[in-house]
């Protein structure tokens, strides 16, 4: 007896290697579709534009001044329920990108005297519009509540930008 007789004779166990076959089938698909779809995905990322890639900047030499003329004056913060104090932070971005960094967001902490956290809940303080190739300085205009004493600690600054232009 041969095997299509044994099979034909034998329907019940033809439905036993059916869904062996139909795993195998489906496997083959899969694996045809990711050697297709596989090499679209990757030279899609590979030549992105270069605004979507985002630029890290370390930021250095931070000093804080008290805001000077009216800027800070009657600065409110918490939707005008604490009066706060007007701060210029300063300091020296590093762009090692050999690019101009637009839209570039600064985040950081800022702690008072006792070490308490004086924007909680808060670490993006503010953006730049442009940072140049190489060094550059830039300064960042903060409202920190008026019941934190100084000196001010500034810690863990940072800023993210982009490599080309971003439409706002």
């Amino acid at each position: 007896m041969t095997i299509a007789n044994y099979r034909i004779q034998h329907p019940d166990q033809l439905s036993k290697t059916k869904p062996v076959a139909s795993l195998w089938r489906s496997l083959q698909i899969a694996c045809l579709s990711l050697l297709i779809c596989l090499p679209i995905s990757l030279s899609i990322f590979a030549f992105s534009a270069p605004a979507w890639a985002t630029v890290q900047i370390k930021l250095s030499d931070l000093t804080y001044i008290p805001c000077e003329g009216d800027i800070g004056k009657n600065m409110v913060i918490g939707g005008g329920v604490m009066s706060a104090n007007c701060y210029v932070i300063k300091g020296m971005a590093n762009n090692v990108s050999g690019k101009p960094v637009y839209n570039a967001d600064i985040f950081g902490r800022i702690y008072d005297a006792n070490g308490n956290d004086a924007m909680p809940e808060r670490t993006r303080l503010g953006s730049v519009d442009e940072l140049p190739p190489g060094k550059s300085e830039f300064q960042l205009i903060v409202a920190i509540p008026a019941d934190q004493p100084e000196p001010l600690d500034l810690k863990q600054f940072k800023a993210s930008g982009f490599a080309g232009k971003v439409r706002r």
